[in-house]
């Protein structure tokens, strides 16, 4: 769902009518959810009946209220769940009776069966937008044609407003789905297209753009485009349309997910040469951004830990770099070195700290290397072992970590020599728990 299908629902909400005016119940309840996410009172996707809550119900209705109006914040609370959106989480062992329910008669009947209510996960992340929320507002006062919103939405300063953002991302996902699966389409072909949506603007503007986009997805363990180098700038009303659109596109996300799981064959890569497949240039260090998540995306698969739990597409990758190794020193007149590498992890087993013993073709000192893997681009984070880490400190002169990325559909990969640490921020995932 998007910003405007939530504009066009809360424009037309189902209500009683007493007499000539339509009661504002609902409306207040709305507002007073909304004044809520603002304070910053409320920071996930749960709403409790209590004192805070028709408190700020009953500022918004006295401000709506007709004479003949009663102040019941019951009423909306419960009456709500028919707009599609608002969700109640039943009382534990109260599913049954709450199922009897047309009505809530008063304030006990919520108390004994309601525990709280949640919205839609992608109708939470727009009402902590500003510019969404007051639209939101608006809408439930009165319906605005398409010029209406994106007078209300547009920034100062030719800056993007909501709507170019959701065009722009649907656009984003759209070829990134493309890219997984490695089919065929033009990024310069999307970006012209775009443009009459985008208010003109240049083609210049739009990939930068998209740019940001992959830097979003990249701070939430998501996969990105390759092809769009992450740009960490951007605006944080980007980062909460991109929130939106992935909390209201689950197919999107599974399916994505699903073709992140696929493990590429070891036959794609037998032509493939050392020159045409590495990169000699390291990403370099991006700016550290906190990681912080939206409860629904807790739902979500993270496809990074989804990568790192994926044996297969590891064992595929090692095969690959493990052939490489072996063309390397072939191609350096030391094919008495190739005929020793060693793919250790298959030989002898995870947990050594490495995957593969290689060679140094001049001296012929003994490379450890560990092999990382990802489908999604350059700057895709990795996960690293504890053991890992600590036996590229021990042994840092031997060490190199080879990332793989791009796998499968246009594969390259870099070499990451000594420390793990000189070359990435580390950031703790797990911990050991002792008494």
């Amino acid at each position: 769902m998007s910003l405007l299908d939530y504009e066009k629902r809360f424009a037309s909400l189902r209500m009683n009518r007493g007499g000539a005016n339509k009661s504002p119940h609902k409306v207040a309840m709305l507002q007073a959810v909304m004044d809520l996410v603002e304070s910053g009172d409320v920071t996930n996707n749960r709403f409790y009946f209590n004192g805070d809550l028709k408190r700020q119900f009953t500022e918004r209705f006295q401000a709506l209220a007709s004479p003949s109006d009663r102040n019941n914040p019951h009423l909306p609370f419960f009456h709500l769940r028919s707009e599609g959106f608002w969700h109640h989480k039943t009382r534990p062992g109260q599913q049954e009776p709450y199922d009897q329910l047309t009505t809530s008669t008063s304030q006990g009947v919520i108390n004994a069966h309601i525990d709280h209510v949640f919205l839609d996960d992608e109708l939470f992340e727009l009402l902590g937008n500003q510019f969404a929320r007051e639209l939101l507002r608006s809408s439930l006062l009165t319906s605005l044609d398409e010029t209406s919103i994106r007078d209300l939405l547009q920034p100062e300063r030719g800056g993007w407003d909501w709507l170019e953002c959701e065009f722009l991302v649907h656009d984003y996902v759209t070829m990134l789905e493309k890219h997984l699966v490695g089919a065929a389409y033009s990024k310069a072909a999307h970006r012209r297209a775009l443009q009459p949506r985008l208010n003109n603007r240049s083609e210049g503007s739009i990939e930068y753009k998209h740019q940001n986009v992959s830097a979003v997805l990249l701070e939430l363990g998501l996969p990105y485009i390759p092809g769009y180098k992450p740009a960490f700038n951007y605006q944080q009303q980007l980062k909460q349309v991109v929130l939106s659109y992935l909390a209201g596109h689950q197919k999107v996300v599974d399916d994505v997910n699903l073709v992140a799981d696929q493990v590429v064959g070891e036959s794609d890569h037998h032509d493939w040469a050392w020159e045409t497949v590495f990169d000699p240039e390291p990403p370099e260090r991006i700016p550290h951004v906190a990681e912080g998540r939206p409860s629904y995306l807790a739902k979500r698969i993270d496809f990074s830990e989804r990568e790192r739990r994926n044996r297969q597409l590891g064992e595929s990758a090692e095969k690959f770099v493990l052939r490489m190794e072996k063309q390397r020193l072939i191609a350096e007149n030391r094919p008495d070195l190739a005929a020793e590498v060693e793919w250790s992890s298959e030989k002898r087993g995870d947990g050594l700290g490495y995957d593969i013993r290689s060679f140094d073709a001049l001296g012929d000192q003994e490379r450890f290397l560990e092999v990382k893997a990802t489908k999604s681009g350059k700057y895709q984070p990795f996960f690293i072992s504890e053991n890992e880490r600590s036996f590229s400190i021990e042994f840092s002169e031997a060490f190199r970590l080879y990332r793989v990325y791009d796998f499968g559909l246009a594969s390259r990969f870099f070499i990451l020599p000594g420390a793990i640490e000189q070359h990435v921020h580390l950031m703790p995932q797990n911990y050991r728990a002792r008494f």
